[in-house]
């Protein structure tokens, strides 16, 4: 795939639960710092061009605190869209990528906050998934795949293991060590699943 010259970015603001989607000319993110404030002043991304890789820190909507996160720079420009999760959580924070994709993650992700502004207080006891319903109907779809022999890793590897979070689904190869993570928050993350009768983690093929 070429490389794109412009990205699109999104996050939603802690602060006033807004979402903030811009687009970026990839040489002026190159060029220098970026920093990709929320109307609302009270939330900022921002991203930085490293040698090989690319920095960003990332106002998270579930914590409110912000992540430092990090990916290559080929993977920056070129994949259609890239995510990037609370680790408390396993919900997303930001993306990066083409505009469909983009556009098409943040609308899901703010179905899944809106969940998330109905569940109780930060000090009342919190329900251990966003969507216990969402994620029941996940680990069933992934149960069927397994069963079929759908869940392998590009290393070549057929052996896995499988993390459960908050509002998504991490799937470990057992030999390389590559993740790939399923979202489990709202219906459409269940219709996507259902839609496929097997799963590629994308790991470090040949090893």
């Amino acid at each position: 795939m070429s490389t794109e010259k412009t990205r699109f970015l999104s996050y939603i603001c802690p602060r006033c639960r807004q979402s903030v989607i811009v687009e970026r000319d990839v040489f002026a993110l190159a060029a220098a710092p970026a920093h990709i404030k929320c109307p609302c002043g009270k939330s900022e991304l921002s991203v930085e061009f490293m040698p090989q890789r690319v920095r960003l820190s990332v106002p998270c909507v579930y914590c409110g605190r912000e992540h430092l996160v990090s990916c290559p720079s080929h993977a920056f420009l070129r994949e259609r869209a890239l995510a990037f999760s609370c680790t408390a959580s396993g919900l997303d924070c930001c993306y990066v990528g083409e505009e469909g994709p983009v556009y098409a993650a943040t609308a899901r992700l703010e179905q899944a906050v809106d969940k998330l502004d109905q569940a109780p207080d930060p000090e009342e006891e919190r329900p251990p998934f966003l969507d216990p319903m969402v994620m029941e109907e996940i680990l069933s779809e992934l149960r069927d795949i397994a069963a079929r022999g759908g869940v392998s890793c590009a290393c070549g590897s057929k052996t896995w293991t499988f993390r459960v979070n908050y509002s998504s689904v991490d799937l470990v190869c057992g030999q390389c060590g590559a993740e790939m993570r399923i979202p489990a928050a709202t219906a459409d993350d269940i219709d996507d699943l259902c839609c496929k009768t097997s799963l590629l983690i994308r790991g470090r093929a040949g090893t």
